[in-house]
């Protein structure tokens, strides 16, 4: 058992890292300057939240075995400056985890988009299959507790992103987990923030491949073209197999697998969610699910949360909110949608929240991103903008750079829920799918009520 404290402690992963280690018996302390729900829910009811916000040196001894490092703190952290100076030793997240794995079968699963669904979907399967495994994921998924576990089991699943791992370790967190299987979705560029050309961005996953053990198993998406490109030119060393969308048909909005035990009826849909689901059947089959097994379980797979995720359906709207915020995900979550849903009238709402999607130097990335919704709004608010130190910017130009007709930019929530409302109310009652896009929360709105649909 280890005394460990974590900087920058309520962080959506790091709180649960902490959570995780703290169920296992050790000593776990953490700072940080803000923390909100539900890391401060969470960190409270296993009384572990800091008495006071901010940072405080003093909890810093020569009694802790460790410190981890959230990216949200700085290098001029006074804790961290503390812990370096008692030569303490200073781990990000991802190295610690390593560190706690180094004796598992370590499952990755990297790329732009479909980490969080592919790897909640390993984790669905292998539990209904009995397999004992350790995992880290970045949403909630039905059936755990929570979204980092660690025990004695031989295998562990993760989500690995190409953020840096820490303000000490600038490195894409991938390159930390050493795995013995990983999967490699898609290629898309985003955070421009942190990788400034889509050359910067596409190294990433060329040092990742290139670091990969030899003999390591690699699964890729094929029908990605940067993917099948990169892998062509980095995976000489590699046991790599391709994985395509599988055969599938729709039945009044289901999706069935057309599969060789029969059709399979799931709870997934769209085109990139089925071709998530094959690379998932791969990993599974590597650990020794049968296909016959994963299909049983996989019809059972209701979704991690907000991938596409079922919100509510009063009268005859349909809501379904989503993570979507970069221009590949925004194009294929609207896809999804028209696929399976082809009666319905779509209204697509996606709010910028993103540090790339408020620049404006990136914007011109989503030009056509939203033409397969019938209706089109993009909101964002000016206190984002001022949140993230960037220029303001006019609903015109969101217009423009979007180069869609009849799309609206938005920038007050009170005019989207006004113009929402009239759009409804010109459907006079015909089927509609509402698809709310972000990686926010549109400011924290309650739709249900604010449309007037709660008792309708």
């Amino acid at each position: 058992m280890q005394r460990i404290h974590f900087i920058a402690v309520g962080g959506a992963i790091m709180h649960q890292l902490a959570l995780a280690l703290h169920k296992k018996g050790n000593t776990i302390t953490g700072s940080d300057d803000e923390i909100a729900d539900p890391a401060r829910s969470n960190l409270a009811a296993a009384g572990l939240l800091p008495e006071a916000s901010g940072w405080y040196p003093e909890k810093i001894s020569a009694s802790l075995d460790a410190v981890v490092l959230g990216m949200h703190a700085r290098l001029d952290n006074p804790e961290l400056l503390r812990a370096q100076a008692l030569g303490i030793p200073v781990y990000s997240f991802p190295q610690f985890v390593h560190d706690l794995s180094r004796d598992k079968l370590r499952i990755v699963v990297a790329g732009s988009h479909g980490k969080t669904t592919i790897t909640s979907m390993i984790m669905h399967v292998l539990k209904a299959a009995g397999k004992d495994f350790d995992y880290l994921v970045g949403a909630k998924v039905p059936g755990f507790d929570s979204s980092v576990k660690l025990s004695e089991a031989p295998v562990i699943v993760l989500e690995g992103d190409e953020y840096p791992a820490s303000p000490v370790e600038p490195r894409p967190k991938i390159l930390f987990y050493d795995p013995h299987i990983s999967v490699l979705s898609g290629i898309a560029w985003d955070h421009i923030n942190v990788f400034p050309t889509y050359e910067n961005y596409l190294s990433q996953f060329e040092q990742y491949l290139r670091g990969m053990a030899p003999g390591a198993r690699l699964i890729y998406n094929a029908e990605d073209s940067e993917v099948d490109l990169l892998v062509g030119k980095n995976s000489g060393h590699l046991k790599a197999m391709a994985y395509r969308s599988p055969a599938f048909h729709y039945d009044q909005g289901v999706a069935v697998l057309d599969t060789p035990d029969g059709p399979v009826r799931v709870s997934i849909f769209g085109w990139h969610n089925l071709l998530n689901l094959e690379a998932a059947r791969l990993v599974c089959q590597e650990l020794g699910v049968s296909a016959t097994e994963f299909y049983e379980a996989i019809a059972g797979f209701g979704g991690a949360a907000r991938r596409l995720e079922r919100l509510f359906e009063r009268g005859s709207i349909l809501a379904f909110r989503d993570f979507a915020h970069a221009p590949s995900k925004l194009k294929a979550t609207i896809s999804a949608v028209r696929e399976a849903l082809p009666d319905r009238r779509i209204i697509g709402v996606f709010e910028l929240h993103t540090f790339s999607s408020l620049n404006a130097t990136f914007l011109a990335q989503y030009e056509g991103a939203m033409q397969a919704a019938d209706d089109a709004f993009v909101f964002y608010s000016h206190h984002a903008l001022e949140l993230k130190g960037l220029p303001e910017l006019s609903t015109a130009e969101v217009e423009r750079h979007f180069a869609q007709e009849g799309l609206q930019a938005v920038d007050s929530k009170e005019l989207l829920l006004d113009k929402l409302k009239h759009c409804i109310q010109d459907a006079a009652g015909k089927p509609i799918c509402l698809l709310l896009m972000s990686s926010g929360t549109f400011e924290g709105l309650d739709w249900e009520s604010a449309l007037g649909l709660a008792e309708a």
